[in-house]
C-alpha cells in the first residue's frame, strides 16, 4: 500500500513539474521587431536600449529578437508591418506617419513649443499617454514612448543661416509636416530625404542645408565632414518622441504583468534617453567646433517670428483635422495649467516660459 502510495505521490508531483514546464514553455512569447533607424544612425540606441531591458526583466515571459532598420524590410514600411502582424513590433519616430493621420506630428515633435521636460511631463501625468494610444490605436497598435531628446541641432549646411532673411529661397530638408509649414512660410522650400541620404545631399549641394537630430547624432553620422556652417536653435523641434509600435492582438497576447514590464522598461528608457541624448549633445557640439564649423544665432526677433507663424500653422491644422486639434489642446492645455508653478520657480524651473500661445478657445473652435 505504501509503495503504491509513493509511485503516486511520484507520478502527481511529475506531472505537476510536467504542467509547470509546459506552461513556462507556453507563456513565453517570442517578438520579431525592427526599427526606422538603421545602424548607421545613433537613435538605433533608444531602440536596443528598450529591448535589453525587456528581455531582461520579462526574459522568462518574453524574448524579443531585435533586427536593425532596413535589414527586414525598409523603414518606411515598418509601420504597415506592424499594424497587419507581419512583425510584432517596429521602433519608430512618430512624425513619419503624419500623411496618415496630422496628430502624429505634434505627438513626434513640435515647432517652438514643448521641450524633453514637458514631453515627459505631458507624457506622464498631463494626458499624453492616452493620446498616444487613441491615435496608434486607430491602427490597431498599442505605442509605449520611450525615448525624448531635447532640442535638435539646426539646420547646417555649405551657406551661412544667419537671419531669417536667409531663408529665403533656400531648399532645406526638413522632417514634420508642420515643420514644413512654418518653413514655407518663411521662404524657403522642404526637401524630404532619408536619415542616410543628407551626407551625399549636403556635399553635392542637392540642398543648401539640412536638420537631422541632435549634434552628438548628427556629428557621428558625419556632417562635420560636408558643413561649413551651422543656424541654432533648432527651432524646427524643439524636442522629439521616440517609442516602440505593438501590434495589437501581440499586445493582447501578453499577461498584464508582463504588459506592465513593458511599460516600466519604457519608462526608464525615457529617463535614460534625455542624459544620453544630453551629454551627446554637449560632446557633438564640442566635435562640431573643433572641426572649425561656424555657428550663427538667430535673434530674439527672429524666433518671436518663426512663433507666430507657428500659431497660425497650429490654428490651420487644427481646424483641418480633429485629431490634430485633440492634441494640440492638450498641449498648450499643460503649459497653461504647469505655469501656475513653472513660472514663479524660475530661474530653477524645468520648462518654457511663454505668453505668446494659440489660445485654448481658438483651438476648442476647430474641434
Amino acid at each position: 500500500m505504501k509503495m503504491k502510495m509513493k509511485f503516486a505521490l511520484s507520478g502527481l508531483a511529475a506531472g505537476i513539474a510536467l504542467a509547470a514546464f509546459a506552461s513556462s514553455a507556453q507563456a513565453q512569447e517570442r517578438w520579431t521587431m525592427t526599427s526606422t533607424w538603421p545602424d548607421s544612425i545613433d537613435l538605433i540606441q533608444i531602440d536596443r536600449h528598450w529591448v535589453e531591458l525587456v528581455n531582461k526583466i520579462a526574459g522568462d515571459e518574453l524574448q524579443i529578437e531585435f533586427r536593425a532598420g532596413g535589414t527586414l524590410m525598409p523603414g518606411t514600411e515598418v509601420f504597415d508591418a506592424t499594424e497587419t502582424g507581419s512583425i510584432e513590433a517596429a521602433g519608430d519616430w512618430p512624425g513619419y506617419w503624419a500623411g496618415r493621420n496630422p496628430a502624429f506630428s505634434p505627438l513626434a515633435t513640435t515647432t517652438m513649443l514643448f521641450n524633453a521636460v514637458d514631453y515627459l511631463n505631458w507624457i506622464q501625468q498631463w494626458g499624453g499617454w492616452d493620446l498616444y494610444q487613441e491615435i496608434y490605436g486607430q491602427y490597431d497598435m498599442v505605442y509605449l514612448p520611450y525615448g525624448i531628446t531635447n532640442n535638435e541641432s539646426g539646420f547646417m549646411g555649405r551657406t551661412p543661416i544667419e537671419s531669417l532673411a536667409d531663408l529665403d529661397g533656400k531648399r532645406l530638408r526638413l522632417s514634420g509636416r508642420d515643420q514644413g509649414r512654418v518653413l514655407e512660410q518663411l521662404g524657403g522650400s522642404q526637401v524630404t530625404l532619408a536619415g542616410g541620404e543628407i551626407y551625399q545631399a549636403v556635399e553635392r549641394g542637392v540642398v543648401d542645408g539640412a536638420e537631422f537630430s541632435t549634434p552628438g547624432v548628427d556629428y557621428n553620422a558625419g556632417f562635420a565632414e560636408v558643413v561649413e556652417y551651422w543656424s541654432v536653435p533648432g527651432w524646427h523641434q524643439s524636442a522629439s518622441v521616440f517609442g516602440v509600435m505593438i501590434n495589437r492582438d501581440a499586445w493582447d497576447a501578453l499577461s498584464e504583468e508582463t504588459q506592465e514590464k513593458l511599460k516600466i522598461a519604457a519608462d526608464a528608457t525615457m529617463a535614460w534617453s534625455i542624459a544620453w541624448s544630453e551629454r551627446g549633445s554637449t560632446e557633438g557640439t564640442e566635435r562640431f567646433i573643433d572641426a572649425g564649423v561656424t555657428i550663427n544665432q538667430l535673434s530674439d526677433e527672429d524666433l518671436e517670428r518663426i512663433q507666430e507663424i507657428t500659431n497660425e500653422v497650429i490654428l490651420r491644422g487644427a481646424c483641418e483635422h480633429p485629431d490634430h486639434a485633440k492634441v494640440y489642446h492638450s498641449m498648450i492645455g499643460y503649459l497653461e495649467h504647469y505655469a501656475t508653478w513653472r513660472d514663479i520657480s524660475a530661474p530653477f524651473n524645468m520648462s518654457r516660459t511663454m505668453d505668446n500661445l494659440p489660445s485654448l478657445e481658438e483651438i476648442e473652435a476647430c474641434l
